[in-house]
C-alpha cells in the first residue's frame, strides 16, 4: 500500500478501553508476541494502558531503530524503571554520559585483553567441577549462574565472591521476578512507597550493594593498580576538569557489569543444557567434537577455532531461546518507520523471541539444529534477522566475551559429563528482562569416564 493510502497507525489487537493490551501481553508474553505477528504483520500497534507501544517484527524496521535512526531514540520505559537497581549504567545511560563510559570500558573488552580471560574461565569452571560426581542431581541454571558470576567478579574486578556468589543470586532472582510484577500492573507504584514488593526489591538491591561497594572500599583502600575494568573506572580522570568518577556513578557501572555480564551467560547455558538433553545426536556430536579437538585435556582460546560446533550450539541456543527476548527503544522526535509516522514518546519493542523464530529467515524455525550455522547463513540472512546482543551503536558490549565464555564453559563440562534431564524437571521460561527458567533446570550427570 502507498504510504499516502496507509491508515494512520499499523494493523494490531483489540484494546480494552482502560488496559489496552496489557491484561494479554502480560498472561503469555511471548505466545502474544508470536500471535501478533503472525496475524498482524512486521509492524504491530498495542496500547499498554495509556502507553501507545509498536512491535517490530522485520530485521528491516530493526537496522532502522538501531543503526539509520538511532539518534532519534533512547532507551525503553521499562528498562528506565531499573533506575534503582541500575542507576546510570553502560545499560540505561544516554547521549555524552554513556558516550564517555562506554569508551572508558571498551578497552576491558578488547579481544586481546578478553583472550586472557580464557584461562580464568576453564579454571573457575574446574574448581565448580570438583565438587560435581556422577550421578547427582543439580539444579543447573543455579550452577551456572554462581559459576558465571564469579568468573565476571573476578574478570573484570578482580574480587573473589565465592561465599557471597549464593546471596548474590537471590538477590537477583528476587529482582527478576520484581520486574515482571511491576511491568504487568497499570500503575506501578512508586519505588519509594513501603508495599510488600517494594520491600522485597528494596532489600534485593541492598544485598547486592554490599557485595559491590565492598569490592570498591577494598580497592580504594589498597589503591592499587590490577590492570582490570574496576582500576580503569577508579583511576580514570575527566581530561577538561580532572575530577573523577563520582562514587555514585561507580557504583551504577559496576553493578550494571556485574548482573548484565554474568546473568546473560548463566541463562544461555542453561537453555544449552536443556537443548544439548533433549538431543541426543547433538551431545553426541558435540562430544566426537571435544574428544577430537582436545584429546582429554582441558580447553584453551587457541583451541576456539577447532570448537566450531560448539559455538554453533551456543549460536542456535541464542536463536531458539534469546536470553535477551526483546528490546526497546523510546523515540523522541517523529520518526517515519514502514511509512507510517512514530511519534515523540512512542516505544518500538523488537523481540528477537519473533524475529529468530521466523520462517523467512531460518528454515524449520522451532527445531534446534546447530550445523544450520556451519554453512554461512549469518551472511545470507538479513543483517538484523539474529541479533542476540542487540545491534548499532548500542550493541553489548561484552558480546564477544559472552561467546567465549559461554563455548568454554560449555566444552569444559561436556568434556567431563552427560547431563541429562531429572525425570521430574519441569521447565517454564519467565521472560523477565532476561529468558530465564522460572523453576531452574534439574540434571542428573554422569561422568563420561
Amino acid at each position: 500500500m502507498p504510504a499516502l493510502l496507509r491508515p494512520p497507525s499499523p494493523p494490531g489487537p483489540p484494546q480494552h478501553w482502560l488496559f489496552g493490551n496489557l491484561k494479554e501481553f502480560s498472561r503469555d508474553q511471548l505466545g502474544t508476541l508470536t500471535r501478533w505477528a503472525r496475524e498482524y504483520g512486521d509492524l504491530v500497534s498495542a496500547r499498554f494502558g495509556p502507553r501507545r507501544i509498536m512491535f517490530a517484527n522485520h530485521p528491516d524496521l530493526v537496522e532502522e531503530v538501531l543503526v539509520n535512526q538511532h539518534r532519534k531514540f533512547i532507551k525503553h520505559y521499562r528498562l528506565r524503571k531499573t533506575g534503582r537497581t541500575l542507576g546510570q549504567g553502560l545499560v540505561t545511560s544516554e547521549g555524552e554520559l554513556w558516550r564517555s563510559q562506554r569508551k572508558l570500558a571498551q578497552p576491558a573488552f578488547h579481544r586481546e585483553r578478553i583472550n586472557r580471560y580464557g584461562q580464568l574461565m576453564v579454571g573457575y569452571t574446574e574448581r565448580m567441577l570438583a565438587s560435581w560426581a556422577g550421578g547427582q542431581v543439580r539444579d543447573v541454571h543455579a550452577d551456572m549462574m554462581t559459576l558465571t558470576l564469579e568468573i565476571v567478579a573476578k574478570t573484570l574486578f578482580d574480587a573473589e565472591i565465592g561465599g557471597e556468589s549464593a546471596e548474590a543470586s537471590a538477590a537477583m532472582e528476587t529482582l527478576a521476578r520484581g520486574f515482571i510484577a511491576r511491568t504487568g500492573r497499570l500503575i506501578a507504584p512508586p519505588f519509594w512507597l513501603p508495599t510488600p514488593l517494594n520491600v522485597r526489591l528494596g532489600r534485593a538491591v541492598r544485598r547486592l550493594e554490599r557485595i559491590i561497594l565492598s569490592i570498591i572500599a577494598d580497592r580504594r583502600k589498597s589503591g592499587a593498580d590490577h590492570g582490570d575494568l574496576l582500576s580503569m573506572l577508579l583511576h580514570a580522570q575527566d581530561q577538561d576538569s580532572g575530577r573523577r568518577m563520582s562514587d555514585q556513578l561507580l557504583r551504577d557501572e559496576v553493578m550494571t557489569l556485574f548482573m548484565a555480564g554474568h546473568e546473560t551467560t548463566a541463562n544461555t547455558l542453561a537453555w544449552a543444557w536443556l537443548f544439548v538433553a533433549r538431543h541426543p545426536e547433538v551431545e553426541a556430536r558435540l562430544h566426537d567434537e571435544l574428544d577430537r579437538a582436545l584429546g582429554g585435556r582441558l580447553p584453551t582460546v587457541a583451541d576456539l577455532p577447532r570448537l566450531a560446533y560448539a559455538e554453533h550450539v551456543v549460536t542456535e541456543t541464542l536463536r531458539v531461546y534469546p536470553t535477551i527476548w526483546t528490546v526497546g527503544r523510546e523515540a523522541i522526535e517523529p520518526v517515519e518507520l514502514d511509512g507510517y509516522r512514530i511519534p515523540a514518546g512512542m516505544t518500538v519493542f523488537m523481540p528477537q523471541w519473533v524475529i529468530h523464530r521466523d520462517a523467512r529467515w531460518f528454515d524449520d524455525p522451532e527445531a534446534f539444529r546447530p550445523e544450520r550455522w556451519a554453512d554461512g547463513l549469518m551472511q545470507r540472512i538479513p543483517r538484523y534477522a539474529y541479533f542476540p546482543f542487540g545491534g548499532g551503536p548500542r550493541i553489548c558490549i561484552g558480546n564477544n566475551f559472552a561467546m567465549m565464555e559461554a563455548t568454554l564453559i560449555l566444552a569444559t563440562i561436556a568434556q567431563r559429563y552427560r547431563l541429562a534431564l531429572a525425570p521430574d524437571v519441569v521447565v517454564t521460561l519467565l521472560p523477565s528482562m532476561t529468558l530465564r527458567p522460572a523453576h531452574g533446570i534439574k540434571v542428573v550427570l554422569a561422568d563420561r569416564s
